[in-house]
């Protein structure tokens, strides 16, 4: 069966007990990209978490709207259901192209572009109307025009950066790449800026730290 004709249909057959009026095919469509998206969940990130393993992108995404919920107060002009839609949605075409570190972005111009089309893939088993619902989150979290985009941004690279401050990380890592990383977001608001600080100054501890523990290694 065409999972888009099935998924617009405004009813279905429903079993016998209790199920009459419930959109049932709408239900399988939601499971079905549920099922697409749990490829999140494998999806692996440049970082490690604090016990050594490589953090997955879902669990980036998870903190990212925790983190958005401790700072919804000091945005109150901040649409928050909006804002943790966008950061929901903002990793999920990396379900099927994966993820791409931060520092490799600047040679990938097709990254983007890249993105979106996998994005679209996975929302197929959804009905058109939820498809470009969704679509237009990630467009818009993409192009960080309005207000609750540029946090989203924002935040999304403070998580990053926060991250790194706490993974066992592997000898060498670029700890001071992050010093510069995702600046043009997180320049502007005072908030955002007394916790950019506040990582910048975690994150020269770190890689002073590290480096201190390979010289004694290396001795």
């Amino acid at each position: 069966m065409d999972t888009h004709s099935a998924s617009t249909a405004s009813t279905a057959s429903a079993p016998a007990g209790g199920n009459a009026g419930i959109d049932v095919q709408a239900l399988a469509a939601a499971l079905d990209f549920l099922r697409g998206a749990e490829q999140l969940k494998s999806t692996l990130r440049s970082g490690y978490t604090a016990t050594g393993r490589r953090e997955s992108a879902a669990e980036h995404s998870w903190r990212l709207c925790l983190m958005a919920m401790l700072m919804a107060p000091y945005f109150p002009h901040i649409d928050f259901t909006r804002l943790v839609k966008l950061c929901i949605i903002h990793d999920l075409g990396e379900a099927i192209g994966g993820d791409i570190p931060a520092p490799e972005q600047a040679g990938v111009a097709a990254k983007a572009h890249d993105e979106r089309r996998d994005f679209i893939r996975l929302l197929a088993p959804l009905p058109p109307e939820q498809q470009a619902e969704l679509l237009a989150l990630w467009d818009e979290y993409e192009a960080a025009r309005t207000p609750a985009a540029r946090l989203a941004k924002a935040l999304d690279k403070l998580e990053t950066i926060l991250q790194h401050t706490q993974g066992k990380n592997p000898p060498g890592f670029d700890y001071r790449f992050n010093l510069t990383y995702g600046v043009e977001y997180t320049r502007d608001d005072p908030v955002i800026v007394a916790l950019r600080r506040m990582l910048d100054a975690a994150t020269e501890e770190r890689a002073d730290s590290d480096a201190g523990g390979e010289m004694s290694d290396g001795e």
